[in-house]
């Protein structure tokens, strides 16, 4: 699979343009993605010297990204169908709508080819008689 990967608010917190802490376990989940023969794409809205820093963050820890802001290494921006819209399979993105879930459920997600809804169900499933507890607004 080819995974987008967001870097400010995803693997790390958001404290652009300096970097913020390592979200929990993005760096650990990332590498087990990498170990399964996934390609990972840094897509960020760094560029020049901060997303080098990114990059450079990134690999101190072990990652190193198929491509960083295209579709693959080769490609350049002189290109005359370039593109910034990425083909890949899936993004991984904080300003995802929902916001980003934890990157244990996203391993979850790839690994058993589930969707979030799917993995939701199975976590919250009915009790043994079958009833959901009434829940009141107030």
């Amino acid at each position: 699979m080819l995974i987008a990967v967001d870097f400010d608010g995803t693997i790390v917190e958001h404290c652009y343009p300096r970097i913020g802490r390592e979200i929990p376990f993005a760096i650990d989940t990332l590498k087990m993605l990498q170990q399964e023969k996934h390609r990972l794409i840094l897509w960020s809205v760094r560029e020049g010297k901060l997303l080098d820093e990114a990059v450079a963050w990134c690999k101190e820890r072990g990652i190193v990204f198929y491509a960083v802001n295209q579709d693959y290494p080769e490609e350049s921006r002189q290109d005359e169908n370039f593109s910034r819209k990425l083909k890949v399979d899936l993004f991984i993105d904080d300003r995802n709508l929902g916001g980003l879930p934890d990157w244990g459920l996203i391993y979850r997600m790839i690994k058993e080819d589930k969707t979030f809804q799917e993995v939701y169900a199975e976590n919250n499933s009915l009790p043994e008689d079958g009833k959901r507890k009434k829940r009141w607004f107030f």
